[in-house]
This record gives structure tokens, C-alpha cells and sequence, in this order.
């Protein structure tokens, strides 16, 4: 059975998620504040607190330096993580400054490596990594019936395939509107950007190697992480 952690960090917050009874919840600095303004508790408290400019009032807080190797955030999942927490969903982590997103997306990639799951939502999409596995969409909210087309008045839902580092290997895609059937993904090609979902159900897939999946929507769709 998965044990779920939230984290909420300090970027763009989208408020898709909230924690469930058994969440473990996690604060990355000012991602304090946005709990906070939802009227949900945090378990923990990490980071430097250079983006909340003072220490909380909280009794349970992990402090770190200002100059230190790990943004608050993957202080944040090294704590989830240590605690046994496999499945994590994390926001606050998409939008605003771009290297703060790359680093998140690279986040996404540490935690499947480190056999453990993880969602980031964001304003409008979603990401998620894959290493030597799959993961799975399911549409059945946007389809009259199972197997059926999504109707034209849904609008596109896209999604992108990214290889996160070097090469991935026995990559497939079912049900996107360009499949791919045991192709190579590489990091300085941006082969599998821009699907998009035709079925009621979908398979991204790779046999060796990491993909970032990013898709427009929420987190209801995807299966094996809620």
C-alpha cells in the first residue's frame, strides 16, 4: 500500500489537490503561506526561509542554511522520502522563474529513480516522471463510454514526452494522436512534444531509461498516483 506525502512549495500554487486524511504534509518555506491561506495544517516545516523572511511559529521545522546544495524543495522530498513516503504530489513547483521549473522537473526525475512516485501540478498542467515503466492516463471523464473518441467539444488535451537525460530507450505511446512503438528518445531532441489524447485511455511507456510527461489538466486522469 502507497503512503502519500503532499509538499507545497513556494512558486505558483494552483490549489488542485487537497490533503486527504493520511497525508503526511510537508511546507517548503513559503509554501507555509499557501497552506496557511487554504486553512490547511502542515506536518513539517523545511527550508531556509529566505523566501518567508523569518523563521514560523511551528513546532515541527527542519532548518537550513541559506547556502547549501539542495533547494528547500528537494529538502522537502529527501525528508518525504527518508520517512518512507512513495507517492508524492507536490505544488507550488510549476510557473514562475524557469530554473526553479527546471529544477523541479529534475526532481520529478530523482524521485522515479529513486523508485517512488511523483506528481507537480501547475496552473492548467501537470508533470510526472517514468523510469523503466509506464505510466497511464485514463479519459473516461472526457468520453461518453469507454473506447470512445473524446468529443470535438472537450477541446484538445496535449501532452509531451521528454527524455530526461541521454537516451530512453523502447519508447511507446498508445492512444496519442502520433503514436511511437520501441522508439529512442533523447535529451537534445524534442521528438515527443506536443501530443495529444484521442482514446478513452492512454500508455506512455519506456523500457530503459526516464521520460518527463507533462499534460495540460489536472491530476484526476492520470492513474496509479491519487
Amino acid at each position: 500500500m502507497s503512503r502519500r506525502c503532499f509538499i507545497a512549495g513556494a512558486g505558483e500554487y494552483s490549489g488542485k489537490y487537497v490533503p486527504r486524511d493520511g497525508d503526511y504534509v510537508i511546507a517548503a518555506d513559503a509554501g507555509l503561506t499557501h497552506l496557511g491561506a487554504r486553512g490547511i495544517a502542515a506536518d513539517l516545516v523545511v527550508g531556509d526561509f529566505d523566501s518567508l523572511g523569518v523563521r514560523p511559529e511551528h513546532p515541527n521545522i527542519l532548518q537550513s542554511p541559506f547556502e547549501k546544495d539542495d533547494t528547500d524543495l528537494m529538502l522537502a522530498v529527501n525528508e518525504a522520502l527518508s520517512r518512507g513516503y512513495d507517492t508524492l504530489i507536490i505544488d507550488g513547483g510549476l510557473g514562475g522563474r524557469l530554473d526553479q521549473t527546471l529544477a523541479n522537473l529534475q526532481i520529478l526525475a530523482n524521485i522515479a529513480g529513486r523508485s517512488a512516485r511523483a506528481v507537480l501540478l501547475g496552473s492548467g498542467m501537470c508533470a510526472t516522471a517514468v523510469k523503466d515503466g509506464a505510466v497511464h492516463f485514463s479519459l473516461g471523464c472526457l468520453a461518453q463510454q469507454s473506447g470512445e473518441n473524446i468529443p470535438e467539444t472537450e477541446g484538445k488535451r496535449f501532452v509531451s514526452v521528454f527524455c530526461a537525460g541521454g537516451s530512453a530507450f523502447g519508447v511507446s505511446l498508445r492512444g496519442l494522436k502520433y503514436p511511437l512503438s520501441d522508439a529512442v528518445l533523447t535529451h537534445d531532441y524534442p521528438l515527443g512534444v506536443s501530443n495529444e489524447f484521442t482514446k478513452n485511455t492512454a500508455e506512455i511507456a519506456v523500457k530503459d531509461g526516464t521520460l518527463i510527461v507533462i499534460w495540460t489538466g489536472g491530476m484526476e486522469i492520470l492513474k496509479g498516483i491519487m
